[in-house]
């Protein structure tokens, strides 16, 4: 192998790819990247068996070839490199790198011993925009349950329903959805939410469609030059639906970033509560209250102004609270609840394709 390519380009790539070695895997060469001539580009690819990440980038190949070199070593060298060309040779299974003053070689392993993820035969492809994909995600991924034993809800799920592509996660404390497109075809896919969020990372600015395509143990999404495969995980999503209420005896309307303010002040004082703090609507003063009480520092009531229908009064997660505002991202918020003791549904009323459900804690 022989090649030129530009620092910056290199250094991209494997800022990209690198993350996803993994150095305490029973595998040594996990901790590898592999470097590949593939139609006169360099591939820069990496994998810990659950999800792998390969990156494409144009260079001037003189020799094919393939090696596998340590991420981590490769990372923070080529990144402490200047500007301008480097040129890559192998020699039997050293890699000698080469840019304006500098001269390294790195030892490498045999490309042949590294593990790849089985390619996707006769998947299903369809497109979603990336600047929507990347809200999507954002808004949705903060969800999901960090919990292993629980690995369905460590996932993301990909759905449609009546025609329309949805995506919902839960940890069975809160829950949102978000709805993105019009697809032909029948969805259902359980994502790791880990491999989505390297999927948001790798996304950054890129607003062209991403490439979307799967079959029954794995998707892979296709980001310009970079893509992105992991495997599903087995299971049946839990009929999240059924917790979704229609109709609300108490609602009200106010700016989001109001509630901000109150829920931070108030969440001082819910810190030996785990967070408790109690929703106030007050329909004759037209005002939501923020109340949280803390035994041994004192209370805070913070009030906002507010567009309230019914009143009515829960106790929620003061975290899960600011969580979901940060992820409406709108200038009002819409906050409705049947009782202290069903869910809380957070919206935006001027854009109805998401919603986060907060659980109530027993006041």
């Amino acid at each position: 192998m022989k090649l030129q390519v530009t620092q910056e380009n290199l250094s991209k790539a494997l800022s990209s790819v690198a993350r996803v070695a993994n150095s305490r895997g029973t595998l040594p060469i996990l901790s590898n990247v592999l470097l590949k001539t593939v139609d006169g580009r360099l591939s820069i690819a990496a994998t810990n068996l659950d999800i792998a990440i390969t990156h494409y980038i144009g260079s001037k190949v003189s020799e094919e070839g393939s090696i596998t070199v340590p991420a981590r070593l490769m990372q923070d060298f080529v990144g402490s490199l200047p500007g301008g060309v480097i040129e890559l040779k192998l020699d039997d299974y050293k890699l000698h790198i080469n840019a304006d003053k500098y001269n390294s070689t790195i030892n490498g392993i045999s490309a042949e011993d590294y593990p790849v993820m089985p390619a996707i035969a006769d998947g299903t492809s369809w497109k979603v925009p990336g600047k929507l994909l990347k809200q999507s995600l954002q808004q949705v991924v903060v969800a999901a349950s960090s919990d292993e034993a629980r690995p369905v809800l460590t996932g993301v799920y990909w759905h449609t329903h009546e025609g329309k592509l949805y995506m919902v996660a839960t940890d069975s404390y809160r829950l949102a959805e978000k709805s993105l497109i019009n697809v032909d075809q029948a969805v259902d896919l359980l994502i790791p939410a880990s491999a989505l969020q390297d999927l948001l990372r790798i996304i950054g600015d890129y607003d062209e469609d991403v490439i979307v395509t799967h079959d029954d143990q794995q998707v892979l999404f296709t980001v310009g030059d970079v893509e992105l495969v992991t495997r599903l995980i087995e299971g049946k999503y839990p009929d999240y639906r059924k917790l979704i209420p229609r109709s609300f005896a108490s609602d009200a309307s106010l700016k989001r970033s109001e509630l901000v303010n109150i829920t931070k002040v108030s969440s001082l004082f819910a810190r030996e509560s785990a967070g408790s703090v109690t929703l106030d609507l007050d329909a004759e003063a037209q005002q939501v209250s923020i109340r949280s009480i803390a035994s041994q520092i004192g209370e805070n009531t913070a009030s906002a102004s507010a567009s309230i229908t019914n009143g009515g009064a829960i106790t929620l997660n003061s975290r899960y609270i600011l969580d979901a505002l940060q992820a409406l991202g709108g200038e009002d918020v819409q906050v409705a609840f049947n009782g202290k003791l069903e869910p809380c549904i957070l919206t935006d009323p001027k854009a109805k394709d998401y919603l986060h459900v907060i659980m109530p804690l027993k006041s």
